[in-house]
């Protein structure tokens, strides 16, 4: 969808200096954490200071993106256009392996999701300058 002069409409995540390492990692296919070299805790959302010790000295990592679902729900109504023909769609919190919760799709699945359902990260390639998290379920 485009507006005046084909400026493009669609919602797209706020990137800052806090968290551009992680929007590039996702279009590059890969999950990129803060992780604070004060306490070794992995942290999101991103920002200045780690959010358990106020340390401000981040180091970005990449992480395996396995975990565990540990809550979901059904979008019924659309939060972002781009995602207009696909609704409704199971959206999942994952308790990573490696430290934080994240919030995405659940792809590749017939099935409803499952609390404790071990699932890992991929990355939908929305368009050239955008790929996001979503969640598969692991086989096994």
């Amino acid at each position: 969808m485009t507006g005046i002069e084909g400026q493009d409409l669609l919602p797209r995540p706020r990137i800052s200096p806090d968290n551009a390492p992680f929007w590039e990692g996702c279009r590059e296919g890969r999950l990129m954490l803060p992780t604070c070299t004060g306490c070794g805790r992995a942290h999101l959302p991103p920002g200045p200071v780690c959010p358990f010790c106020l340390s401000s000295a981040l180091d970005w990592r990449e992480a395996k993106g396995t975990g565990t679902i540990s809550t979901w729900t059904v979008v019924h109504k659309v939060w972002f256009p781009i995602f207009a023909d696909r609704v409704p769609y199971n959206v999942i919190q994952v308790q990573l392996d490696e430290g934080p919760r994240l919030t995405a799709r659940l792809v590749e699945s017939d099935a409803p999701p499952k609390v404790g359902q071990r699932v890992s990260v991929l990355f939908e390639q929305l368009d050239a300058e955008l790929a996001m998290p979503a969640f598969r379920p692991l086989a096994g």
